[in-house]
């Protein structure tokens, strides 16, 4: 497969879409009392609710724990909740806005996300672990580096300046041995 091919750009949106959709949680009821005009802002006190619908994540993680990890998800990926949470029409939030159903599954982005998951946690189990000294595993960002859709990376010139004592007709990784000229 070409790096730059429509099937990776949609294996990596799907890759994406899977790891914001993994921990999903239940949405408070539409009885949720707006916050006080003097109160603290929300993210301090927030109640997050007991999460539902987890079906990659750890079934015993708490609301705030998979709060706290779809952050960082969203800021390792550019994005928002409503990339792969849906808007539930029949529960209004203090802003007149639908709040977001956690634990509604209709859009695909959401189990793109959790295959995208998968495939992290599998990448660090079964082979950046087995590489001594790694350290470090591999996350959402190690690709997406704050993009939904991640770049192609291309080495800028400068950095190959050195000759190689190598045969420059083989072909490149997957593709087609080049034609020879006379």
């Amino acid at each position: 497969m070409k790096l730059s091919s429509p099937s990776l750009t949609t294996c990596l949106t799907a890759l994406v879409s899977t790891l914001l959709a993994v921990a999903t949680f239940a949405q408070t009821p539409t009885g949720q009392q707006p916050p006080a005009v003097n109160a603290a802002p929300a993210h301090e006190h927030e109640h997050h609710p007991t999460p539902t619908n987890l079906k990659v994540l750890p079934k015993d993680m708490t609301g705030e724990q998979v709060h706290d990890l779809m952050h960082k998800w969203e800021a390792a990926l550019g994005t928002e909740c409503s990339t792969c949470h849906a808007a539930d029409p029949k529960n209004i939030g203090p802003n007149g806005k639908p709040r977001l159903n956690y634990a509604d599954d209709s859009k695909p982005e959401k189990n793109t996300a959790r295959l995208m998951y998968q495939m992290v946690e599998d990448i660090n189990k079964n082979y950046v672990s087995k590489v001594e000294n790694s350290g470090v595993p591999v996350t959402c960002g190690t690709c997406h580096r704050g993009h939904l859709d991640p770049q192609i990376y291309t080495p800028p010139k400068s950095e190959h300046d050195h000759d190689h004592d190598h045969d420059h007709t083989a072909p490149p990784a997957g593709g087609d041995k080049p034609t020879e000229q006379h």
